[in-house]
């Protein structure tokens, strides 16, 4: 992400910030500031602007950016069908797993690059609009291509090129509010040309070699890794309300996406009990984990411990719970619903151990992920996510031995009696 570079603000960037100090005596300083300390930035004002102007800092997340992630939400779709087809016993290409970390984990940096970019300044120009419209073909160009980007060339170069037009646009576009981007883009440019690289000198016979894998492992790691070699303090800002709106919204997409899998895998299959049970159930699975963040206010939470740390701390802050923390999140649902697909597309029959997996193991990512994300931001305990975590994998026994039916039964169960052993936590905490 590009503000990463503020992910990159903390030189030790493996210690967690205070989220609890205060800035002064409650106003938020720099251009991110708050004005007040209990004004919300999402339905109030700003010391930096009124948010009506083109060159005003967002108040709210504004319609172009939500349709900017819609088309990024298309990639973690193509993610997931991958993913998919590999957790299938025909799957031709092994792997499936690293193919789609490895995607992720670049798409997932650029888009937080976008996130932070529209945290500075709401794009309301018509020259702004119209790269953010080039932005989000870039990210088209990326979906189509993934299914087969480690299977044939063409795929792999379009992908890579793609990739490249995103990383362009948003140098351009951020250049033009903060110079200090400039630190950042040698680094989300070599990304995009390792990727480039991967495409036409890693395959060999027509098919990925080692090479490709190796150039994408380099794609990632320089951009996740960089943060530990960029230190700008106080060269960029976090505004809190939009920055967890931001990502609010994203997730909420995402768990939609997930929801139109379980539509789709469904697809040729005629509406039985059995169909409608397994429907429901993924429905309520997704729904589990949906509470287990929104349900339990971590998203305003979060926002209450962003406006609590000091502004030259939230950049080293919001990276390591909106990047690193969200990674997991992410993920989990792709493996979810990969699963939850598999378990449809096999008529309630038991599911091989890959897919059982992915199922199980998707539940646990995520609430591994939601787990780091409140340690991070100090906003919660942990202990019962870990242990729903853990009882998770477990489950994955079940899918192979009775049916993935059962196991997304099971698995439902897990995140509620968590979700219900912090509610009794709490209650007791109050009394």
């Amino acid at each position: 992400m590009t503000a990463e570079p503020d992910a990159g603000t903390e030189p030790d960037a493996g210690t967690e910030p205070d989220a609890g100090a205060e800035a002064g005596a409650g106003t938020q300083a720099g251009a991110g500031t708050q004005a007040g300390a209990g004004t919300q930035a999402g339905a109030g004002t700003q010391a930096g602007g009124s948010g009506d102007g083109p060159d005003a800092q967002p108040l709210r997340v504004s319609t172009l950016e939500l349709f900017f992630d819609l088309v990024f939400v298309f990639t973690i779709t193509q993610l997931t069908g991958t993913l998919s087809r590999d957790l299938s016993p025909a799957a031709a290409l092994p792997g499936g797993a690293l193919r789609v970390l490895l995607i992720f984990g670049v798409l997932w940096w650029m888009y937080g690059g976008y996130a932070w970019l529209t945290n500075a300044r709401t794009p309301g120009r018509l020259p702004e609009r119209l790269l953010m419209l080039m932005g989000m073909a870039g990210f088209l160009v990326i979906g189509l291509a993934i299914p087969d980007a480690f299977a044939r060339r063409g795929e792999a170069i379009a992908l890579g090129l793609g990739y490249l037009l995103v990383v362009v646009v948003h140098g351009v576009l951020y250049l033009r509010v903060n110079r200090n981007i400039l630190r950042v883009v040698p680094f989300n440019g070599a990304s995009a040309l390792l990727m480039l690289a991967a495409g036409l000198f890693g395959f060999a016979g027509g098919r990925p070699a080692l090479a490709c894998y190796l150039l994408w492992i380099a794609a990632f790691a320089v951009q996740a890794l960089s943060p530990l070699v960029i230190h700008p303090h106080g060269r960029f800002s976090i505004q809190p309300a939009h920055f967890t709106e931001r990502h609010g919204a994203l997730i909420i997409v995402v768990f939609g996406e997930s929801v139109a899998d379980i539509g789709s895998g469904s697809a040729g299959h005629p509406v039985t009990v059995a169909l409608v049970t397994q429907a429901i159930l993924g429905l309520a699975l997704v729904a589990a984990l949906w509470w287990a963040y929104f349900g339990v206010g971590d998203d305003e939470r979060a926002e209450a411990a962003l406006r609590r740390a000091a502004p030259e701390v939230r950049p080293a802050l919001a990276l390591q719970a909106y990047f690193y923390s969200y990674i997991p999140l992410l993920l989990g649902i792709v493996m979810l619903a990969a699963g939850v697909k598999r378990v449809i597309a096999d008529a309630g029959a038991s599911l091989s151990w890959p897919a059982s997996l992915a199922l199980a193991g998707g539940v646990a990512v995520y609430l591994a992920g939601d787990a780091a994300f409140r340690h991070v931001l100090r906003i919660g305990t942990q202990y019962s996510r870990v242990a729903a975590a853990a009882a998770a994998l477990a489950a994955s026994a079940v899918g192979t031995a009775l049916s993935g039916t059962a196991e997304i039964a099971l698995l439902t169960v897990i995140v509620a009696a968590a979700l219900a052993a912090d509610w009794y936590r709490a209650a007791l905490a109050s009394k």
